[in-house]
């Protein structure tokens, strides 16, 4: 089996830089993280469109929007109703703060990890895609590509949860924060193009050094 870092190096000659996340400002790709909550960022970012169409897209103004006017404007990502309570419940929290990322900057990773946590409708891969591309903290993104990807590959078992896939990427890859960003987007961009449901096997960069590939052959 081949390492973490060989798996990275192998994705970003094939694909590239991403550029990911996308967003102007720290509170856009917050946002813009809450509202790619279970669909495509394509969803997400007509939704970001429709916020910026009315210009919503501050804490302040939106902060002072019911949930009913902030689902209407975000219904093309989706579970509007459930990511407009998220947004509220998050600019609650944010409110705190005085709607300062400059504050946030001067928590600890760990501490903000568990204050973002414990907004409702705040999962582990939100938290952290709000700590890793709108504040900039060394936390590596885990989703259901990764989860694929590395189970097909022999990382992993697939029965591992979130934190022990994390822990993984945390102790195994040797990136900076720049490499972690780039490492989950070029994840992403692999689970869609190559190693889907159904396996691009014949055309996958990492396919050499994949357990399930060499099951297959």
């Amino acid at each position: 089996m081949f390492s973490l870092n060989t798996v990275y190096q192998k994705l970003f000659a094939c694909y590239g830089p991403q550029h990911w996340w996308p967003g102007e400002t720290p509170f856009e790709i917050t946002i813009g993280a809450i509202l790619a909550q279970n669909v495509s960022w394509l969803n997400a970012a007509k939704a970001i469109a429709s916020l910026k169409a009315h210009n919503l897209l501050t804490p302040h103004k939106l902060f002072k929007e019911d949930s009913v006017a902030i689902a209407h404007h975000i219904k093309p990502s989706g579970y509007y109703n459930q990511k407009a309570f998220a947004i509220q419940s998050f600019l609650q929290w944010f409110h705190r703060y005085d709607f300062s990322f400059d504050a946030l900057n001067a928590i600890p990773t760990e501490l903000l990890r568990k204050e973002l946590l414990s907004i409702k409708r705040i999962g582990y891969e939100t938290a952290d895609s709000i700590l890793l591309y709108a504040l900039h903290r060394k936390v590596f993104v885990v989703d259901a590509y990764t989860k694929r990807i590395f189970t097909r590959a022999g990382f992993l078992t697939g029965n591992e949860d979130y934190m022990a896939i994390q822990a993984m990427f945390h102790e195994h890859f040797t990136g900076n924060t720049y490499d972690y960003n780039e490492f989950h987007a070029l994840i992403v961009k692999h689970g869609k193009d190559r190693c889907t449901k159904k396996p691009a096997c014949n055309e996958c960069c990492i396919a050499d050094e994949c357990k399930e590939y060499d099951v297959a052959k």
